[in-house]
């Protein structure tokens, strides 16, 4: 069988680890892997691991991205994928087009994934628009037959987004010399009760609950201390100096640390005692909260979205209804007076995405 998948570019994110996981799990069991995208930082372990990559401007929201319909179409005619798996809107509309140059007989099948809860709109709903809708958890099912009438729900398919487990192994910890280092770049954190809130500096994230969340806290817990994990985009400069300007003026800079971006997430979530999801809108997965659980630390985040999703069957007392602030104060004092202890986890595995995944692929391309 050969697949091939198209997405915007291939630098970071969910979406195209999810594309590299899949061409590892296709090259693996034996099929053709083919990816286009625009390129990116990732293109070299893709290729390392057996796919070609075709490089084609395709994540440009613009007019000036229909001309590459036709090279599209050339593409998909040279290589005649069985299956054309789309993960974006963009390279989806193109693909649309595409395909409608080519004869009946001749066209792949068709196969898209829902990442996102997208705006809902005529743009949005051509991810609907496929012989089988990947969601990637419950709560994007229910976006997509709330708000798509056009698709079938038979035509939908929920694969739960997956992490590998030997990645994030159950009591993982981060090794001496990595603990030595990082109390020489932040000795504030040493022996100190850490809560952890992972995510990029947006608006999004819930920083703002954070700090009035350890306004709270901070005099009857002298030893909390929060920290913050993952960069600020050069256009966000402003937010984080606002957050900064909140949390000296009201003189918590002893209590909260920013530590940027980093690529070594596994130890700082597996270090942290308690790791927060308090983003303003609902996530699609959730993928932090998971790898947080599968080191064994302990989440607190709003009932919503695919955290809910994760937390409702790996760790309920975690649950918080969406801005309780009063529950979220509570949950966490809970978990500073009485540490709890999180079991391992034994689903949202990478492997059962995969071989879903694949078995989609088998399915479609048998059908005539």
């Amino acid at each position: 069988m050969k697949v091939m998948q198209l997405l915007p570019e291939l630098n970071s994110g969910g979406v195209e680890r999810g594309t590299l996981e899949i061409a590892r799990a296709l090259i693996a069991d034996g099929h053709e892997s083919i990816v286009v995208s625009n390129g990116g930082r990732l293109v070299p372990a893709l290729e390392q691991e057996g796919t070609t990559h075709l490089t084609l401007p395709i994540h440009k929201k613009a007019l000036s991205s229909l001309w590459q319909i036709r090279p599209l179409r050339k593409l998909i005619l040279q290589y005649q994928p069985d299956v054309v798996h789309v993960r974006s809107r963009v390279p989806a509309w193109l693909t649309h087009f595409a395909l409608k140059g080519i004869p009946v007989e001749k066209r792949p099948h068709l196969i898209s994934t829902v990442h996102g809860f997208y705006s809902i709109n005529r743009y949005s709903q051509i991810m609907t628009q496929a012989e089988k809708v990947i969601a990637v958890s419950d709560s994007v099912v229910k976006y997509i037959t709330d708000h798509y009438k056009n698709c079938p729900p038979e035509d939908i398919v929920r694969i739960f987004r997956g992490i590998d487990p030997q990645a994030f192994p159950h009591g993982y910890q981060p090794p001496a010399q990595w603990f030595h280092q990082t109390f020489i770049d932040f000795p504030q954190l040493e022996n100190k009760f850490l809560i952890c809130l992972p995510g990029r500096i947006t608006r999004l994230k819930g920083h703002e609950t954070l700090i009035a969340l350890v306004g709270k806290l901070h005099q009857q817990y002298p030893q909390l201390h929060a920290v913050v994990v993952g960069g600020a985009d050069p256009k966000k400069a402003a937010y984080l100096d606002g957050l900064e300007n909140t949390i000296q003026s009201k003189g918590l800079r002893d209590q909260i640390t920013f530590v940027g971006h980093r690529s070594d997430i596994r130890e700082w979530l597996a270090m942290s005692d308690l790791v927060l999801s308090l983003s303003n809108q609902a996530e699609t997965f959730g993928r932090t909260a998971l790898e947080a659980l599968s080191v064994g630390t302990p989440v607190v985040g709003w009932k919503r979205g695919g955290v809910a999703e994760i937390l409702s069957r790996l760790y309920p007392q975690g649950l918080i209804d969406v801005d309780d602030q009063t529950a979220l104060f509570e949950a966490v004092q809970l978990h500073i007076d009485n540490p709890q202890y999180v079991a391992p986890v034994t689903q949202f595995s990478l492997k059962d995405m995969c071989d879903q995944t694949i078995q989609l692929y088998k399915r479609v391309a048998q059908e005539n």
